[in-house]
């Protein structure tokens, strides 16, 4: 089991850049697949990042746009969302998740452990 903790969240204006993280308790920390999700309000959960349990592959969906960048430290049990070139439609929860099994994977439904979440909010 594991638990998240994401932090890094706020307010920031159009063009500007945030960094999340997520902090997983646990040894096991390593052995899990790990991604972002976002939720803006009215709207469903979507997959934002995913990253294998090495870091060695990683996946993104369409609306990062190559504006962000996922990744992890094993040895400190964290991942990372960069945010680059942020945009008003990038405002919503960002929520961390992990899982076990093939990485890469989109639905939420497929994750089995989840973060609180953090708010991000972007300016026009």
């Amino acid at each position: 089991q594991v638990q998240l903790v994401e932090s890094g969240g706020g307010l920031v204006q159009a063009g500007g850049s945030l960094r999340l993280s997520c902090a997983g308790s646990g040894r096991t920390f390593s052995s899990y697949n790990m991604a972002w999700f976002h939720q803006a309000p009215g709207k469903e959960r979507s997959f934002v990042a995913a990253i294998s349990p090495s870091g060695a592959r990683t996946y993104y969906g369409g609306s990062t746009k190559g504006r962000f960048t996922i990744s992890r430290d094993n040895a400190r049990s964290t991942a990372y969302l960069q945010m680059n070139n942020l945009e008003p439609e990038d405002t919503a929860v960002y929520y961390c998740a992990a899982s076990y099994g093939v990485p890469g994977q989109t639905d939420p439904a497929d994750y089995h452990y989840w973060g609180q979440g953090t708010q991000v909010t972007v300016s026009s």
